[in-house]
């Protein structure tokens, strides 16, 4: 379990700093970053632990590393993604106002 905390912390942690390097993050809140990241890790940890990597000689890393970096790449993802297609439809909106 204490990888587990470990992993949902760096997580998070990466979470956290995607939000405040993205340059559109005032359009989404600072938590949505770092859920998804949280919530992908442990999902990660979750499953790579019940197929055994935990116990593995050799590949005990496998469980600590990777749910970290695909959390962090999960929370990338969503940042772009949320950025993106929020930045548009706030400019369809204000269009949309602006022609009234």
């Amino acid at each position: 379990m204490l990888s587990l905390t470990i992993v949902v912390l760096a997580a998070a942690a990466a979470g956290f700093i995607v939000w405040a390097n993205d340059k559109r993050h005032a359009k989404y809140g600072a938590g949505v970053p770092a859920g998804v990241s949280v919530a992908v890790a442990a999902l990660a940890w979750i499953i790579l632990m019940a197929a055994g990597f935990g116990y593995l000689p050799g590949r005990t890393w496998i469980p600590w590393v990777l749910p970290i970096v695909l959390g962090a790449a999960s929370a990338t993802a969503a940042a772009i993604y949320l950025g993106r297609s929020r930045a548009r439809q706030d400019t369809e909106r204000l269009t949309a106002i602006l022609r009234t």
